[in-house]
């Protein structure tokens, strides 16, 4: 079964359990009565980490609950998925994700190569948040625009380094789909989340990085990191003189959104009910003007329904560009 496929279910099961009648209400209505787990794949200080703790502050005013975050990167997303993967289907144990978890990944290991299965292991609870990757080099790279950068590469094949977030990571294919794309050859240095391998390419230590560009604006702004171009199909609004990297690489879109997953067995009410309480949050104007602006990033679909068939869309696309450019991870 494809992911595809797999999301599609979900999202069908979402739309029959809405319909019936006092499924679950009682344990919906008692949620949370403890304290809420979320254990994030990122390190501290990577997007994913500070989108998730904004939430996760406002979740806990809400239900006079405290809401943990616990991060646990590394290997790219099985560190904290195997975790929640085996946790109690009680709504207590949750999980915050680049959606890539789900799909992405599953398009490029082979079957069995994941220690987690996205198709039977998590349903999909509420996204937060999406932008497009950006191109970023450290300043004593020799490159000034994506032309430059591929044009060196060409000359020096796996000469550049770029940091990644743990294998099949958008970090990571963000640069496969590069390489694919414009015929060049890259070296990846694996990280266990965007922080250190953001920090790493402040100082110097590797050259390159595709990534939602939030945590790093300010390094860009303060002349440490050169921004060559965004990953969107059109110039952003917020930075209109960095140019798309398709105005060089025809056809190159990436982006990263993120959201909150659940194992698979949680309760369809306590879904309902985390997914209404998390929108409400991403939706209230103070939140947006404090964290979502600041850091360019657009709300994600709202709904259960909403954000279960953005996944589908999302793994398809994904699924015939890994195809097309042939891009696996053994």
């Amino acid at each position: 079964m494809t992911v595809g496929i797999r999301l599609a279910l979900v999202l069908a099961s979402l739309v029959f359990t809405s319909l019936a009648p006092g499924a679950n209400t009682a344990q919906a209505q008692t949620y949370p009565d403890r304290t809420v787990t979320i254990v994030v794949t990122s390190a501290a200080g990577a997007l994913t980490d500070v989108l998730t703790r904004a939430v996760a502050q406002r979740l806990s005013q809400k239900w006079g609950r405290p809401v943990v975050v616990e991060n646990r990167g590394g290997a790219g997303h099985n560190v904290a998925a195997v975790a929640v993967a085996k946790a109690d289907r009680d709504g207590y144990t949750l999980l915050s994700s680049e959606t890539g978890l789900v799909t992405v990944q599953p398009h490029l290991y082979g079957q069995g190569k994941l220690q987690y299965d996205a198709e039977k292991d998590f349903v999909p609870v509420a996204g937060y948040a999406s932008i497009p990757v950006a191109l970023l080099s450290n300043p004593a790279v020799p490159v000034k625009s994506v032309a430059d950068l591929i044009a060196f590469a060409k000359q020096k094949p796996g000469a550049l380094t770029y940091g990644t977030a743990g294998l099949g990571t958008a970090l990571h294919t963000g640069a496969l789909l590069l390489e694919s794309l414009a015929g060049i050859k890259l070296t990846a240095v694996h990280y266990r989340g965007a922080a250190p391998a953001l920090n790493d390419l402040i100082a110097g230590h590797i050259n390159l990085i595709t990534m939602g560009p939030s945590v790093a604006l300010p390094a860009v702004r303060a002349g440490k990191l050169n921004m060559l171009g965004f990953g969107s199909p059109a110039r952003m609004t917020q930075l209109p003189n960095v140019p798309t990297i398709a105005e060089t690489v025809p056809g190159y879109e990436a982006n990263v959104s993120f959201g909150l997953f659940a194992p698979t067995g949680t309760p369809p009410e306590v879904l309902k009910k985390i997914n209404a309480d998390v929108q409400q949050i991403i939706n209230d104007p103070n939140f947006a003007k404090q964290f979502l602006e600041p850091l360019v990033v657009q709300p994600l679909p709202g709904s259960l329904e909403a954000f279960a068939d953005y996944l589908r869309k999302d793994s398809e696309k994904w699924a015939k560009v890994i195809q097309a450019a042939n891009l696996k991870i053994d």
